[in-house]
């Protein structure tokens, strides 16, 4: 059965329609969503969310991040992602928020953060002592989300923030550090991904994203797969295919505009790439036959 809408909003979490939600909090005593958060999808909010005990899988876009105790979350709706895995005993602290929320009154955008961009790395280990800082942090803003205030939106706005601009700091100090330690080789890879996320839909020869980084096809593909241990062909491939079931999540949208949104030729052609590494159509993934005995 596919899913009603790929885009999911806050409204989706609070199951609220009288008014459309523009924060949400999360935390071990909640009650949580019944999303179909186990097949790909996007959102319309951003979240920063730190894993208290227990463990987990996330998938963004193509990469997968194993979860464990002190992980942090920085998720914005420029990923799509997916939860192929979440122990029984898993628990964190996750605010969730909209832009607009979060700019209102002249605050910053979300997507001034280096943490939020499209290309960013969504899942950092953070050490001991930052993970309690955040931890407590998060904690209070659960505690003034839960309790009723004349002020209580202004109150949440402001401890925004200040999260924002404590986890600015913890994400730039580890990316610095993490590129620092990367060889030629895997900065080509970590570089050829990137611009994977972001051209995918119009560009999938070999050739632009080495002209992009300077280097040749050749190189370019072995550096790939010596680093990765997945062809570059294959990375481009999954990107198309995983967007694809995305929007195919999306009763609104025809097959062919999903071809044409995705830069085929024509419907068929779409067919063909969806069917060859999917394993069915685009129309049997989108509509499954329920089989009984």
């Amino acid at each position: 059965m596919s899913v009603p809408i790929p885009v999911f909003s806050l409204a989706a979490l609070t199951e609220t329609e009288a008014k459309p939600a523009a924060t949400f909090f999360l935390g071990p005593d909640s009650s949580a969503p019944h999303l179909p958060i186990d097949r790909p999808y996007r959102s319309e909010y951003y979240k920063i969310g730190l894993v208290l005990r227990g463990s987990g899988r996330l998938q963004v876009n193509l990469e997968t991040y194993d979860l464990e105790p002190g992980s942090l979350l920085v998720l914005s709706p420029y990923v799509i992602k997916q939860w192929p895995f979440m122990a029984a005993d898993c628990e964190a602290l996750s605010f969730f928020f909209t832009k607009d929320f979060a700019v209102a009154g002249g605050g910053p955008n979300p997507d001034a953060f280096a943490f939020f961009g499209r290309n960013a790395r969504p899942v950092l280990l953070l050490p001991p002592a930052e993970a309690a800082s955040l931890a407590a942090l998060l904690r209070t803003i659960e505690q003034k989300f839960a309790t009723p205030h004349a002020y209580r939106e202004e109150i949440l706005r402001s401890f925004l923030h200040i999260l924002l601009h404590e986890t600015a700091p913890i994400y730039n100090a580890q990316h610095v550090a993490t590129q620092a330690v990367q060889t030629r080789s895997q900065l080509i890879a970590a570089e050829f991904k990137q611009l994977v996320n972001t051209h995918y839909a119009t560009q999938r020869g070999l050739g632009f994203y080495a002209d992009h980084l300077c280097i040749t096809p050749k190189h370019l593909a072995e550096t790939v797969k010596a680093v990765t241990g997945r062809r570059a062909a294959e990375w481009l491939t999954e990107a198309v295919l995983l967007e694809a079931q995305v929007l195919l999540q999306n009763p609104a949208l025809t097959i062919r505009q999903i071809a044409a949104a995705l830069h085929f030729a024509d419907q068929s052609a779409f067919g063909r790439f969806f069917r060859n590494h999917a394993g069915v159509s685009p129309a049997g993934y989108r509509h499954p036959v329920v089989r009984t005995l």
